[in-house]
């Protein structure tokens, strides 16, 4: 069990009751984890605030609308600006009014840095699980963690050396996707549910679950496609729950001559058995690597948000995967590289040497190894427990 300094807790209420915020569907999803198995132990702990289906269906209880989180990028955040504003004096105003036990904060580092800070000026605990990549840009944000925080879950191992040196209270916990990514489907059952050739090859692509983020890379791939039009492959395509069909249609109706294949759901099947993948950056890199299919890396940004954050991105590398094995494993496209042709192409370089191929494969058995060892739900309910219990559980 990770163990942390206990912290005494205020006891003129009887329901212990913890406080999250999860701005985006990976931390949802993750946060999910953690939630269920803290219901399991202690179904008496209420859960409540900022968080999505996932978390709702583990027991969580949302105080507003989930959707309107999902925004990233210097021009895309300053839009919504004024919301969330407006949920910062809504979360101050509840913290007065009857502050939680623990305040546990999801990634989403440009928001609940402050909620972090906020919760700090009225003595409420705060665990920050997942926290930012400070690493990579924003390095003073490793000072407020220590400022802010009683203690810093980490899914990426490599971060506990960074963290100890700042002074951060911090375990590393495992990855997420560890518990989450479970392949029953094989290969012809698939093909059977969606119409594919088991014989061929199969590409697949994953343009995001930001409908920004499609709308600038789903033409693209529909584009890489159309310069193949080959019999010898079945093209797949991911669609998140959180695009609109209207979206996908509006997009792939500009292509007729392209006939892919749409994935709804099936994510992790479809990366396992498809033969490659070009992903946009984020977490569906690491899960892939995890799950061990070669990929591509294609990021294409707001062009003003990108001018100003690679002013400040101090890492040469964006994909998670190459940062953890410190190689550049996985090709990175960002912006203009991120075209049709080189994404072609470099399917091609490493589909055409199967030396190659197995290499990238074998390579990414590395990840399977470093982040499959824990159990990050476990590991966090564990410090939550030692938050908010005055005894430790029996499991």
């Amino acid at each position: 069990m990770v163990q942390i300094e206990v912290i005494e807790m205020e006891m003129g209420r009887q329901m212990k009751r913890v406080f999250w915020i999860a701005g985006e569907n990976s931390g949802d999803l993750h946060a999910s984890q953690v939630i269920r198995e803290m219901r399991r132990r202690h179904p008496d702990i209420e859960h409540y605030g900022i968080g999505g289906l996932s978390m709702e269906e583990a027991g969580f209880q949302p105080l507003v609308p989930f959707d309107r989180f999902a925004v990233m990028g210097f021009i895309e955040v300053a839009k919504h600006l004024p919301f969330f504003l407006q949920m910062e004096k809504k979360i101050d105003a509840w913290f007065r009014a009857d502050p939680p036990d623990l305040v546990v904060l999801v990634d989403y580092p440009g928001f609940n840095m402050r909620i972090a800070q906020k919760a700090a000026l009225f003595g409420i605990p705060v665990l920050y699980y997942i926290c930012p990549q400070f690493w990579a840009w924003k390095s003073h944000r490793v000072e407020q963690l220590r400022l802010y925080t009683k203690h810093v879950a980490s899914i990426l191992p490599f971060e506990i050396k960074l963290l100890t040196k700042a002074g951060v209270k911090c375990s590393y916990v495992g990855h997420p996707i560890a518990e989450e990514i479970h392949i029953s489907m094989t290969k012809d059952e698939f093909a059977e549910k969606y119409g594919l050739d088991p014989s061929k090859k199969w590409l697949g692509f994953f343009p995001g679950s930001r409908v920004n983020e499609v709308k600038r890379l789903l033409p693209v791939f529909m584009q890489t496609m159309d310069l193949y039009l080959s019999q010898k492959y079945e093209y797949l395509v991911s669609q998140a729950f959180t695009i609109q069909d209207s979206v996908f249609e509006q997009i792939t109706s500009n292509y007729p001559t392209v006939k892919p294949h749409i994935i709804q759901g099936d994510t992790y099947p479809m990366m396992k058995h498809c033969d490659f993948l070009s992903i946009t950056s984020g977490t569906a890199t690491l899960e892939a690597a995890y799950i061990g299919t070669p990929f591509l890396i294609a990021y294409i940004a707001q062009r003003m948000s990108y001018e100003l954050g690679k002013r400040f991105v101090k890492i040469k590398r964006i994909g998670l995967p190459n940062i953890i094995l410190n190689r550049d494993l996985a090709p990175e496209l960002i912006q203009d590289d991120a075209n049709p042709q080189n994404i072609r192409n470099n399917i091609d370089r490493i589909m055409s040497d199967p030396e190659k191929y197995m290499a990238f494969s074998d390579a990414l058995t590395q990840i399977h190894d470093l982040l499959g060892q824990r159990s990050a739900s476990g590991n966090t309910a564990d410090l939550i427990e030692q938050f908010v219990c005055k005894e430790k559980s029996h499991k």
